[in-house]
């Protein structure tokens, strides 16, 4: 007598995700688990819709016998007010990627928080964690900056070059963390905030191909500090190789994006996945795209 295992079907939702690394993240680790699991992406650029459209793409997809989807940029809040269940830790962070489809509701998680903190403890493990700045506060960015604060970080100074939402995001954790001093803090200061603190943290776009640079000046790190980014294309940023340069401790990218991906399939599938494991598959993954872009032929 044959025994009916459950398939999984998975899909992420987001703007210019199609060579997204997670797919193939997930349907590796399930492969090594004997579990049927399909993961697609649905790139709103491609099928010209709109962040707004996150809803209806939603409810099309529990039509179809979706088991659930990662949610990414630009639809972490748009989310939000279609789901009929939101976690604590995802409603203080006011966002949410991933949505599990659970006898026909909508549950949404966020994995960000605990793929970065993971990767802090780890990492980084007795590393200071009473002052630490952080550049950027999006949707990756109030992930992040809970995760710090959950981590014992005592004082946290944010920048965004939007002042008004890194006012909004100081005020906001500092009602959830009590007792911990959440500061925004205005571009001006960052050369004296930068040398005088235990850690930096990059959760801006600033390093990816795309947007080459780096977010703060390395000529303000010292080697007794820890440096971590979240960009992992490259995984090796220019943040991130300037900090080694100095002999800081580095957290890069790649673990918040492994992280979360680990989280967000312990919650779709409830079994636990090898961490380890996927770390060296995104790196196989990485490695095989640089590869890649490095021997195509030039374009016409």
């Amino acid at each position: 007598m044959s025994t009916v295992t459950e398939s999984y079907l998975v899909g992420l939702i987001g703007a210019g995700i199609t060579a997204s690394l997670t797919p193939p993240m997930h349907e590796t680790e399930a492969a090594h688990h004997g579990l049927h699991y399909l993961y697609r992406p649905v790139d709103l650029e491609v099928i010209g819709r709109p962040g707004s459209d996150v809803g209806e793409l939603l409810r099309a997809g529990r039509e179809l016998g979706f088991n659930a989807f990662n949610i990414t940029h630009p639809c972490k809040q748009l989310v939000l007010s279609h789901l009929d269940e939101v976690t604590p830790a995802a409603a203080a962070l006011g966002a949410v990627n991933t949505v599990l489809v659970r006898d026909g509701r909508f549950v949404g998680h966020n994995t960000d928080q605990s793929g970065f903190a993971a990767g802090l403890t780890t990492e980084l493990p007795g590393a200071a964690r009473d002052t630490v700045v952080q550049i950027g506060t999006g949707g990756a960015g109030s992930a992040v900056a809970a995760a710090l604060l959950s981590a014992g970080v005592r004082t946290l100074h944010l920048f965004d070059v939007d002042g008004a939402r890194a006012a909004e995001r100081a005020a906001a954790l500092a009602a959830v963390f009590p007792g911990r001093e959440v500061v925004a803090a205005p571009a001006g200061a960052l050369p004296e905030l930068v040398p005088a603190a235990d850690g930096v943290v990059n959760a801006t776009p600033v390093g990816m191909h795309h947007h080459p640079g780096t977010p703060v000046d390395p000529a303000l790190l010292d080697g007794r500090q820890w440096v971590a980014d979240v960009v992992y294309l490259p995984v090796d940023t220019e943040l991130v190789v300037a900090a080694r340069a100095k002999g800081c401790r580095v957290l890069d990218g790649g673990h918040m994006a492994v992280g979360q991906a680990v989280d967000a399939f312990r919650l779709i599938t409830g079994v636990t996945p090898d961490r380890a494991r996927m770390r060296e598959h995104f790196l196989d993954l990485l490695a095989t795209r640089q590869t890649a872009s490095q021997t195509a032929p030039p374009g016409p």
